[in-house]
């Protein structure tokens, strides 16, 4: 029996992340809608800071806010914490199984750095909790009393990291790694934060002792943070399916420009919860999308122009030489059981028809093959890209 074992793996874990993802990050974003719509009290309450009223699904709801804590704890009491954590641990996994485990096909691009396995793993490790440790530094220093310069200074610490990993690892493990620098923070927001401080609140309420204000505005500082980072982190998990912003040469700024318009989007709604409409954050959200396109789009700085017809006997040669070897009904190549996404090669008729995605993946872009394992030269690429602008002719 030929079992797939790592896509077997992939595709489940793969699964309850997005799953849990969903659930966790929607979780974040009612919670910040809740808080900032919340209205005083009439008539005013004990304790309760803000009220909600809302109907829903044929029901009407009435959430309360208490300044502090209630009066008396209730019987049943829900703790938000399990969809960060099955997040995380099934993202971590999911890193593992397809790109430590598979580290030579997914992770390692010799043409940026010969890593061996163990050493890219550590590498990969190191940045992830580094990059948390960074974070944690910031948090606990005075820079965190000024929301905007914190924002600045932790965006650009991201931003450095996303340059340093896309000239060590491959295209993909180097937006995935800066994905995971992210999600641990947001992760370790609720683990070691935002759940300790309810859990010492619950404590000194159960034992009859003055609740800390300072523990529960710890947690919304954290549980904001995290709500800023949801967009860019969404993006990080679709971007393997665009190498022509994963590929591109700047793929670092790309992304960062493509994250800054996330968080400004975020920013714009999260000011509309309160009532303000700042349409300029929207505004600056898009041009900064957009102005990622303009730079991708631009010319790169080295092309080999290709001036002959280049005949198909060229081209099969070069799929040949760099591609079959994943993308043929029965792959030689030991990280594939079944060929990339069904696409085939090993026919004219075949080659023809995917010669838009070997444009996008080979030609526009570096993504492929993955980790340029095969050595693909800058001329072979010229080669392809000049064969499909001639018409992509077949025998």
């Amino acid at each position: 029996m030929d079992y797939d074992l790592p896509g077997w793996l992939n595709l489940a874990l793969r699964w309850l992340h997005v799953i849990a993802g969903v659930a966790w990050i929607g979780a974040s974003f009612y919670f910040v809608w809740l808080d900032n719509n919340l209205r005083a009290p009439i008539p005013e309450k004990d304790g309760v800071k803000g009220e909600l009223w809302a109907v829903h699904g044929g029901g009407f709801y009435h959430s309360q806010k208490y300044m502090v804590a209630p009066a008396h704890m209730p019987d049943h009491l829900h703790w938000f914490k399990w969809e960060a954590y099955t997040t995380w641990l099934s993202g971590f996994a999911l890193l593992i199984v397809l790109y430590y485990w598979q580290a030579n096909v997914y992770l390692i691009d010799a043409a940026k750095h010969a890593f061996s396995q163990p050493a890219a793993i550590g590498v990969g490790l190191a940045f992830i909790f580094g990059g948390l440790a960074v974070y944690e530094a910031l948090c606990r220093s005075p820079l965190v009393r000024n929301g905007k310069l914190f924002g600045i200074v932790w965006f650009g610490a991201l931003t450095a990291a996303a340059w340093a990993l896309t000239k060590l690892f491959s295209d993909r493990g180097a937006f995935i790694h800066v994905g995971a620098i992210i999600g641990t923070c947001m992760a370790a927001n609720v683990f070691l934060v935002i759940i300790p401080n309810q859990r010492k609140i619950v404590a000194d309420m159960l034992a009859g002792r003055e609740v800390d204000p300072r523990l529960g505005l710890m947690g919304k500082q954290r549980s904001v943070h995290n709500n800023y980072m949801t967009l860019p982190i969404i993006f990080i998990m679709i971007s393997n399916h665009y190498p022509l912003v994963t590929g591109h040469r700047l793929a670092w700024l790309l992304l960062a420009m493509i994250a800054a318009g996330g968080v400004s989007i975020r920013h714009f709604f999260n000011l509309k919860h309160v009532g303000k409409i700042r349409h300029d954050f929207l505004f600056y959200g898009a041009m900064l999308v957009f102005g990622a396109t303009v730079v991708a789009s631009a010319k790169p700085a080295k092309k080999i122009e290709v001036s002959d017809t280049v005949p198909f006997s060229t081209v099969q040669g070069i799929i040949q030489k760099h591609c079959v070897m994943c993308h043929s009904p029965s792959p030689t190549h030991p990280g594939f059981s079944a060929p990339p996404l069904g696409a085939t090669f090993d026919t004219p008729a075949h080659i023809q028809a995917y010669a838009p995605k070997i444009n996008e993946r080979a030609v526009l872009s570096t993504s492929m093959p993955l980790g340029n394992e095969t050595g693909m030269t800058d001329e072979e690429r010229a080669q392809l890209g000049a064969w499909i602008k001639q018409g992509a002719k077949s025998p």
